[in-house]
């Protein structure tokens, strides 16, 4: 099948199936964390922020797929944890 328009009832699945791979990958995100700080909590920080971008995303009431990435946006935003959560927010925010 071919997706030539994505759609509010696409979008919402697509960013929960996004942060479960992602959940699913944090030690081998962390395992890649050697630069500039090897801390090892890149994958931590990017999972938890994604997760908080997902849940503000699946509690909100908006119908609009503008409107849902809006959502997303700011919960990534508001969730962001470290500098790759903040980095990832940003991406989102566009």
């Amino acid at each position: 099948m071919e997706l030539k328009q994505l759609t509010a009832k696409e979008f919402v699945p697509m960013v929960v199936a996004g942060a479960e791979r992602l959940t699913s990958n944090v030690e081998l995100i962390n395992s890649l964390n050697v630069f500039p700080v090897p801390d090892g909590d890149t994958g931590t920080n990017m999972n938890m922020t994604f997760v908080s971008g997902a849940e503000n995303l699946k509690s909100s009431q908006a119908s609009h797929v503008g409107e849902l990435a809006g959502a997303l946006a700011k919960g990534l935003l508001m969730g962001a944890r470290g500098n790759s959560g903040v980095i990832l927010s940003q991406i989102f925010r566009g």
